[in-house]
């Protein structure tokens, strides 16, 4: 393979710099969700990519200091759910509160114990396929097992709002 990089001492950035850069990116946002112990939990993310169409896998990052954090690295299985425009309540609603199951209004447990909200774009039933340290996050692939879709207008966020 390729030849290892020389070690480069890279500037300290300011990170309230740095967090304004990267919100000129606009993301679609999501919820993730798994089961646990202490019953379904989801949280919001805007970290959701695409990695490999063949086998079919997809990766979202979580805050090693998120107090979910242990729930989604543990869990064997999760589901991603792409809003829609029309769904920024539910986004807040699990940014605040990882059993806001209540303002989904329409949700169910699959047949492998994942909590699934219902008229979301898009979902992806994932099995957890790696774990990678990304600095203060880490990323999970996870291997789709299960989708759903429909079209619709999604839920874009940038420069730390909803973008109409």
């Amino acid at each position: 393979m390729g030849q290892a990089m020389p070690a480069y001492d890279a500037p300290t950035l300011d990170t309230k710099t740095l967090r304004s850069a990267l919100s000129q990116f606009a993301t679609g946002v999501t919820i993730v969700t798994c089961d646990t112990d202490d019953g379904p939990v989801g949280m919001t993310a805007n970290s959701f990519n695409s990695v490999s169409l063949d086998p079919a896998l997809v990766l979202w990052s979580i805050s090693k200091t998120s107090r979910r954090y242990d729930y989604f690295v543990n869990a064997n299985r999760f589901a991603i759910h792409v809003l829609g425009a029309d769904q920024a309540n539910l986004c807040m609603a699990f940014s605040k509160n990882a059993q806001a199951f209540d303002a989904a209004a329409q949700w169910r447990t699959s047949d492998f114990g994942v909590p699934l909200i219902e008229n979301c774009l898009s979902r992806f039933e994932c099995e957890s396929f790696a774990l990678h340290d990304g600095g203060d996050h880490t990323i999970i692939i996870g291997k789709v097992y299960g989708l759903d879709t429909t079209s619709g207008r999604p839920l874009i966020f940038s420069q730390g709002g909803f973008l109409p």
